[in-house]
């Protein structure tokens, strides 16, 4: 297969020859093989694993995104990713990076939500005098 993972900015990888793919969705673990079907998968932050033949499986973090197969070629498409070379740092990494972040995200759009309905209810209080 041909593994492309794409960030918004930049390929962050473009792989020939890779026998196969282990992705984390929200269901759990999302499995590729050649032969597969076409499909399209939602992913979560996770980590990426693809191995060619013959050579020691590549792990990458991945925050959330999507996953496309289409014949052979395999798109990976997320907001950030990250590669290392000792599973355990990188899982530390990938937590820190994108679920703390995520939060900090969820705490920021909140404050603007209560932002914009203050907002609103003083334009609604103007239009009612």
């Amino acid at each position: 297969m041909q593994l492309k993972v794409l960030l918004p900015y930049a390929v962050f990888a473009d792989q020939a020859g890779v026998a196969r793919i282990v992705a984390q969705t929200h269901d759990g673990s999302f499995g590729l093989l050649p032969k597969r079907l076409d499909c399209v998968a939602a992913l979560a932050p996770g980590i990426l694993m693809y191995q060619c033949d013959g050579l020691p499986a590549v792990y990458v973090a991945v925050d959330e995104g999507v996953m496309v197969k289409s014949g052979e070629q395999v798109l990976v498409s997320v907001r950030r990713a990250f590669g290392g070379t000792d599973l355990g740092s990188l899982r530390a990494a990938m937590a820190h990076e994108f679920l703390e972040l995520d939060a900090q995200q969820a705490s920021l759009h909140a404050s603007l939500v209560k932002i914009e309905s203050g907002f609103i209810s003083r334009l609604a209080a103007l239009h009612r005098e």
